[in-house]
């Protein structure tokens, strides 16, 4: 896929860029697959603002995907290649030998007319899932399981992959896009290959407004506020951030504050993604 660059006509299209969308096959989604979105505007069910600088943007619907990919030992063929506007990757509408219809997402190199299956031993072949088990060491996996039945959790946005590095007892060792290195059981599930729409990430917005028509409110810098409205605020003309650390409008450390505390689950990180970082440099 390339990236569609504009002519400088306006200020807005002076640095945008976008997508060609030459691998969509389909504008519409299948509407057996889709259901309403409320938009919330960051609000919870007591009406309170949780999440901040949400609101707005463009009437959406959510496509159902299949992350579990569960459909055993029945081939499907690749009806159509869509765009969701719900995430960065692109969905494949998998139609099954069976009659059933299922969105799935699509991998680099996946295109319509193609044949995927998910099974227990069943060829290493862009779009295939099963277990990681019978996947060889060092292949580039994607949508992969935390806990076997529960469906994909990592690796699913645009342009990511992960690597099997090794197995060992009943745990396989997989390399993260973070530089992560973790333990996943063996019989969890993964689908092979990289995430489609690479170019995602040299995609330029060029203006404010883009931002809002993906559901993004102005956020306001605590530095321009008040005292009394954020940490940050106050003093004369232009100040830094200031001392002992910089902190949240509710007075909580930020800005490199670690917030991970899963103690029961460090035992499956055999390397950090922040000593992964530093080893690179």
């Amino acid at each position: 896929m390339a990236v569609k660059v504009y002519k400088p006509k306006t200020p807005g299209t002076r640095h945008k860029t976008s997508y060609t969308f030459e691998e969509i096959t389909k504008t519409k989604p299948e509407r057996s697959l889709t259901v309403p979105k409320k938009n919330k505007a960051g609000r919870n069910m007591h009406g309170r603002i949780t999440v901040r600088h949400r609101g707005g943007g463009h009437k959406r619907l959510i496509r159902l995907v299949d992350y579990k990919r569960d459909k055993f030992e029945v081939p499907a063929t690749v009806a159509a290649i869509e765009y969701d506007p719900n995430r960065t990757a692109r969905l494949a509408l998998l139609k099954y030998a069976d009659g059933e219809k299922r969105y799935i997402v699509a991998p680099v190199g996946l295109s319509v007319g193609d044949a995927v299956i998910s099974g227990r031993e069943v060829d290493i072949r862009v779009g295939n899932n099963m277990a990681l088990a019978n996947i060889p060491v060092g292949t580039t996996i994607h949508n992969i399981e935390l806990q076997p039945g529960k469906g994909g959790q990592m690796v699913r946005s645009a342009g990511t992959s992960a690597q099997l590095l090794a197995k060992e007892g009943k745990y396989a060792h997989v390399r993260l896009p973070s530089g992560e290195v973790r333990l996943v059981l063996q019989n969890c599930r993964a689908s092979i290959g990289q995430v489609g729409n690479v170019d995602h990430a040299n995609i330029k917005l060029g203006k404010a407004g883009r931002k809002r028509h993906m559901g993004w409110r102005p956020a306001v810098r605590g530095v321009a506020m008040n005292p009394n409205d954020h940490p940050h605020g106050g003093g004369e003309g232009r100040s830094p951030i200031g001392m002992p650390s910089p902190k949240s409008p509710w007075g909580k450390p930020t800005l490199g504050k670690k917030t991970r505390h899963n103690k029961r689950t460090d035992k499956y990180i055999l390397r950090h993604r922040s000593k992964a970082k530093r080893r690179r440099k």
